[in-house]
């Protein structure tokens, strides 16, 4: 049975139980678990190890337990909004040369203990919401979290570029699907997904599944 591995922040815990390690979460980890665990019974063990609120800082502070300590076949990493969002809510996000740096050790020490397992990164996005509210105290609020989530989701490409791992771009997905209903239809709040927005990941993430399995 191969085993795949969801890892990020919020997105991907999406409320999941701690107490049951086989619990998905309602989100887009459960919609790829249902999806080929329809098609091919059997065939995958699934684990989702997203913790909410994390940045990369802390993805990589727990990696020999939640990561290499569980040997993936196929793994993803969704990171990235909360290293901007943290820095312009309460300055304790971590800037982008630092996130990449970081990153970049991640997927060095995950590369080297599972040499096999087949990774792809997905690249954060963030639109208009509940986020970006309190422009009282932050009148550029938005277009921080925008320009600073934009040099997140560049570093992500160059970590791509530079491991030759395939990136899910979610910003372009989210921007199309607002062309047809309004941002808080996607997401709650401009970063998290309702399960419409969890289905646009969940697509995204099995075209690319089926790219490199």
């Amino acid at each position: 049975m191969k085993k795949i591995l969801f890892q990020g922040d919020s997105i991907t815990d999406c409320g999941r139980s701690r107490t049951d390690l086989t619990d998905m979460g309602p989100g887009y980890p459960n919609l790829v678990k249902a999806f080929l665990g329809m098609d091919h019974p059997g065939e995958y063990e699934f684990v989702n190890r997203g913790i909410s609120g994390n940045r990369i800082v802390d993805v990589y502070a727990r990696i020999k337990m939640d990561f290499i300590n569980l040997k993936p076949d196929y793994a993803s990493i969704y990171i990235g909004v909360n290293d901007a969002w943290h820095e312009i809510n309460n300055q304790n996000g971590v800037a982008t040369e630092k996130f990449e740096k970081i990153y970049s050790m991640l997927l060095e020490e995950v590369l080297e203990a599972c040499p096999d397992v087949k990774l792809m990164l997905i690249a954060p996005y963030v639109l208009e919401g509940r986020s970006t509210v309190g422009t009282e105290e932050i009148p550029d609020k938005l277009e921080r979290f925008r320009t600073d989530v934009a040099e997140k989701v560049a570093a992500v490409k160059r970590l791509g570029e530079k491991f030759g791992l395939p990136v899910i771009d979610l910003q372009p997905a989210f921007d199309a699907a607002c062309e047809k209903a309004p941002p808080v239809y996607w997401t709650a709040d401009g970063v998290h997904p309702t399960p419409c927005g969890h289905e646009i990941i969940k697509r995204l993430w099995l075209e690319t599944f089926e790219k490199i399995k």
